[in-house]
């Protein structure tokens, strides 16, 4: 089957008019792109935000002639909502499963530490080398995001076997999973997303990971706390707000990793933080943070 996709960029406010318009010509799928790499970093809840400006991108059957349909955008009033070209490409279909499947492979962090998707048999290894199985699912995280990689190697070179670990808004449950792995004691994997917990659950399982791992929503977190280590891979302004509690998890010379924090948020996040933690230098990758402390 041969499919057709027209792409254009408008404004936000246009969007809806466009959309509903390629719905009207026969568009069976409408998606939207970042036209300007403008990060939506931390809606609030509730919140369904869109870039200033969008790529919209409607997919068409090969029975429709999308020729046709730039054409009568282009002699129409919406013409004046187009920003730049409409672009047009035909395209056969394929095993879109297969595709993305080659597209997720093995990677490694740090010295011992994989994550391998489950329909990758690993190969003989090291007796050393730690394998976390995991896919992509609803609740992101597989170590592809700069965030979650400088996670993933402070982990591996932390973890020295026995501590009690919590994993603070876990999503796919990547970070405490690997924890556990590399020999953490106990894991507690805390997210307000009951989606999440869903997720980290079926990837323990995945893992044959029994015991030592509890996912749970903040309301069920069991009290009190006092880890050997937090890590915590979310947005600045969340762990800003919540920093005294984050603080109050961790015993006293226990350790902190956190993620999520653009180059430009680090001073900010790091002042606030400096009150409960002595923090280290932070590491970079790309424009994304990673800052390490120990609990005063």
């Amino acid at each position: 089957m041969l499919w057709k996709e027209l792409s254009l960029t408008c404004l936000q406010v246009h969007l809806s008019t466009l959309e509903n318009f390629l719905i009207e010509e026969g568009a069976c799928s409408i998606s939207y792109q970042d036209a300007k790499d403008q990060p939506i970093l931390e809606p609030k809840v509730g919140e369904n935000p869109l870039w200033d400006e969008v790529v919209l991108v409607a997919l068409f059957t090969e029975k429709y002639d999308h020729n046709k349909v730039t054409i009568k955008l282009n002699q129409s009033r919406l013409k004046l909502f187009i920003i730049g070209e409409i672009k047009v490409r035909e395209f056969a279909d394929q095993d879109w499963t297969r595709a993305w499947m080659n597209d997720f492979q093995p990677m490694q962090f740090g010295q011992k530490l994989w994550i391998y998707p489950s329909w990758f048999v690993p190969p003989s290894h090291d007796p050393n080398q730690i394998n976390v199985l995991l896919d992509p699912g609803l609740a992101f995280g597989t170590g592809t995001h700069q965030t979650t990689a400088l996670c993933l190697n402070w982990l591996d070179r932390e973890i020295k076997g026995g501590e009690s670990v919590i994993d603070f808004g876990t999503g796919s449950g990547i970070l405490g999973i690997a924890a556990r792995k590399l020999g953490a004691k106990s894991v507690i994997a805390i997210d307000n997303d009951p989606q999440a917990i869903i997720a980290s659950k079926a990837n323990a399982d995945k893992n044959t990971i029994v015991v030592g791992f509890s996912p749970c929503l903040p309301q069920d977190v069991p009290m009190p706390l006092a880890a050997d280590i937090l890590i915590a891979n979310i947005l600045a302004g969340i762990l800003i707000e919540l920093a005294a509690t984050i603080a109050s998890y961790v015993k006293m010379g226990g350790k902190l990793a956190l993620s999520g924090i653009l180059q430009e948020q680090v001073d900010e996040v790091s002042e606030i933080f400096s009150q409960y933690f002595t923090l280290s230098k932070p590491v970079f990758k790309d424009e994304w943070a990673l800052i390490c402390g120990i609990r005063k």
